[in-house]
């Protein structure tokens, strides 16, 4: 049991810091170009997005170590958020007191894909 554990404690998993997110048309995306500067709607001096398997865990602020950057953590979520990013799971929360007309449709791209026999 204790090697399972060590050897789980061992996997690599994906680690992204998210500087900021906008959404844009595909004909600006189309016109992008080498040196093409985009803005975002954020403050440099925001805190940035720790994600663990594209799940966010935690905040925290850029710093620049000798010539690399890294991130200070000033919030990370339980150990159990940790476990289902690393997992792959999500946590839904209240999806259990919520009926299920109540609930706001799905933004997961996976969910709203039209099964075949469905297609127009």
């Amino acid at each position: 049991m204790k090697s399972d554990i060590r050897s789980i404690l061992k996997l690599e998993v994906p680690l992204i810091v998210r500087i900021a997110e906008r959404a844009m048309h595909v004909d600006e995306v189309v016109q992008w170009v080498p040196g093409m500067i985009i803005e975002m709607a954020k403050n440099a001096d925001e805190e940035l997005e720790l994600l663990v398997n594209n799940v966010a865990i935690g905040v925290g602020s850029a710093v620049k170590i000798t010539e690399n950057f890294g991130i200070r953590i000033s919030y990370v979520g339980d150990l159990r958020e940790r476990i289902d990013a690393i997992s792959g799971r999500r946590p839904i929360p209240e999806a259990a007191e919520t009926p299920e007309e109540d609930r706001a449709p799905s933004l997961d791209p996976e969910e709203a894909k039209v099964p075949a026999g469905d297609a127009e």
